[in-house]
């Protein structure tokens, strides 16, 4: 039986003073590694997603966290039985996730509050959090990806991209007054910044499910989540174990 495909996905806020530059180093590295996937760097930080074989993949990281402004980079492991992605494609974007909102910064102040995994699922499981609020999720996602899944009972919102967050969610912040909302993605990113930027704009109940629905995944398991998690790749959608939906159906 050949090797799983390893796949890595993760994001990192913190200043690049030359985005290009530091493009340029991690194409050279993920293509001597022969890694397919997505880089994007920004001034604000980076955010990947790549797969390859085991010491492929970790010889990357290793170099990566070598340097001391990615020495903490979190990183969410997955496999699969085929590679997932067609080639590599690195590029320097003005944001490593377009939100365009000035208040949604992280390199600006201190990162938005976070839940971990393990504390959200006891705040589930009891129905409310520690204070006995109760807990409302709110899924920072489009509608494709909400089609393959999303937490039980979770606010979904009817948007395309990440920019149409903020319109959409204008009409139930007096609902979620009295909550403790906890904003959720597939890896942490757009929840952060949609944290930020609810926080900044007078919604201080408001928390990020740190990692994400895939940190959530592989810490928890699958509680109080109703389906899978919608993937930008050819793995489609992982169920809480982890495992992608083409390698179920293969």
């Amino acid at each position: 039986m050949p090797a799983m495909i390893v796949n890595v996905a993760a994001y990192h806020f913190v200043s690049i003073d030359a985005p290009q530059a530091l493009a340029d180093t991690l194409r050279e590295r993920a293509t001597q590694g022969q890694l397919r996937g997505t880089v994007l760097v920004s001034g604000e930080g980076i955010n990947l997603f790549l797969a390859g074989t085991r010491s492929d993949i970790d010889g990357f990281l290793d170099a990566l966290r070598d340097d001391p402004r990615f020495a903490d980079l979190q990183v969410k492991i997955s496999h699969s039985r085929s590679q997932p992605f067609a080639r590599l494609k690195v590029k320097v974007k003005p944001e490593i996730i377009s939100f365009r909102r000035d208040d949604a910064m992280p390199l600006q102040g201190e990162r938005a509050p976070a839940v971990d995994p393990p504390t959200l699922a006891r705040w589930l499981r009891q129905g409310r959090d520690d204070a006995g609020r109760r807990v409302v999720m709110l899924d920072t996602r489009n509608r494709q990806e909400i089609e393959y899944g999303t937490f039980a009972g979770a606010l979904t919102l009817p948007i395309r991209t990440f920019t149409d967050l903020p319109q959409a969610l204008q009409p139930h912040r007096e609902g979620l007054a009295d909550a403790t909302v906890v904003s959720f993605c597939t890896g942490g990113i757009r929840c952060e910044k949609a944290a930020l930027w609810m926080r900044a704009d007078g919604m201080d109940n408001v928390l990020q499910l740190d990692g994400g629905i895939l940190g959530y995944f592989e810490q928890v398991g699958g509680f109080g989540y109703d389906g899978r998690c919608f993937v930008f790749d050819d793995r489609v959608a992982l169920d809480p174990q982890l495992s992608p939906l083409v390698d179920d159906a293969a």
